[in-house]
């Protein structure tokens, strides 16, 4: 039977953040969309209203069973997305030169989404089935490494290349935090900085490599690989304090903004809110990852609490790494911002990791 205990211990603050996230999604998305919903543009809106609803659903569905039973399925889950990654290579739906998504009775699904979240349950399944005490050194860490690694050759191969660096990096967030020795951290820093060069010429695309040319000089090429993040600089600054007021952004309306509903939504967002709603998205993301720390901290197994630091990691690094690229402070890798980009995938995976999450929370009281 269902414990009761559960329904008392329900996160609402969890869910109250999210709810509030999502709204504000789909306003920013209706004004994101107003200026092409002739052409389709309010399609966006009303489907990402409909992907939400999905991910809600998906969001209780996480909360009805226990949540070490993952323990159990993590390994198996891990092969078959990495069987599903394959199939994508193979018959996966190709869009704008790139293969990322399988198509399941006329519904498209980007499993590097679906993978974000299999890879931090199987990591916290290794690291809490082999924790110590003491600092790991490299040589301990080549099983870890070899299950990150499978994972982002076959998303780089979609290419995906951003993603895959999103999901190395939430990765790595979770070794570190089972603790690596020091000279082995610097190994693995002197290895990237030998092999830097090599990536450079074999792993980045043409078009990669200028973005981060047009990264290093701004004002290079103004109306080629600098025009994104300098139209995405205009928008942000013509908010000023209070913004331009929300439908009356003209970066946005005129259609000036690049890819304005997913990577570029929260200079949307920063043109027509300006300052004062650009803090007030971020201090709803910071509860979020705080609450998602002291869910990780309160956890009484290691499990739990690896579990919830990596779906934590994916929320903070898709922020940190989408804010810092629209405004100028990191290089275009087309990362979309968690939760308040369009993307039918990218929420009901997050929403999924998220029930996860409100998973761990209300089961914290079996082992006190």
């Amino acid at each position: 039977m269902f414990d009761r205990r559960l329904l008392q211990n329900f996160d609402w603050i969890l869910l109250l953040l999210l709810i509030l996230i999502a709204g504000i999604s789909v306003a920013n998305l209706y004004s994101a969309t107003a200026a092409i919903r002739d052409a389709g543009g309010s399609q966006v809106f009303v489907k990402q209203i409909y992907w939400y609803l999905i991910g809600f659903s998906v969001l209780l569905l996480m909360t009805t069973f226990d949540y070490h039973l993952l323990e159990r399925l993590a390994f198996p889950a891990y092969f078959v997305t990495l069987g599903l990654l394959v199939l994508v290579l193979v018959i996966g739906e190709a869009h704008s030169g790139s293969r990322r998504w399988l198509e399941f009775g006329g519904v498209r699904f980007q499993v590097s989404e679906l993978a974000k979240i299999v890879l931090v349950m199987t990591l916290a399944k290794y690291f809490s089935e082999r924790w110590m005490d003491r600092a790991s050194r490299l040589r301990e860490l080549w099983q870890p490494f070899l299950l990150i690694a499978f994972p982002c050759v076959l998303i780089r191969l979609e290419p995906d290349l951003g993603t895959a660096l999103l999901i190395a990096i939430v990765s790595f967030s979770i070794i570190l935090f089972t603790k690596v020795h020091r000279n082995s951290l610097w190994i693995l820093f002197v290895t990237f900085l030998l092999l830097a060069p090599l990536m450079w010429f074999f792993v980045l695309k043409e078009y990669q490599q200028d973005r981060l040319l047009s990264y290093l000089s701004p004002n290079a090429d103004p109306l080629g690989a600098s025009y994104q993040v300098n139209q995405s600089k205009i928008a942000i600054g013509s908010g000023q304090f209070i913004g331009k007021g929300y439908l009356d952004g003209t970066q946005t309306q005129l259609h000036f903004l690049p890819e304005q509903h997913t990577d570029f939504i929260f200079s949307v967002l920063a043109e027509e809110w300006g300052f004062v709603g650009s803090v007030f998205l971020l201090l709803l993301y910071l509860f979020l990852i705080l609450w998602g720390i002291n869910i990780a901290k309160s956890s009484m197994d290691r499990f739990g609490s690896l579990l919830a630091l990596g779906i934590v990691a994916i929320i903070f690094w898709q922020l940190f790494i989408n804010v810092c690229m629209i405004t100028g402070l990191l290089p275009v890798v087309g990362i979309p911002l968690v939760l308040l980009s369009y993307g039918g995938s990218s929420i009901v995976a997050t929403m999924a990791g998220m029930g996860l999450l409100m998973n761990i929370s209300m089961r914290r009281f079996m082992f006190q």
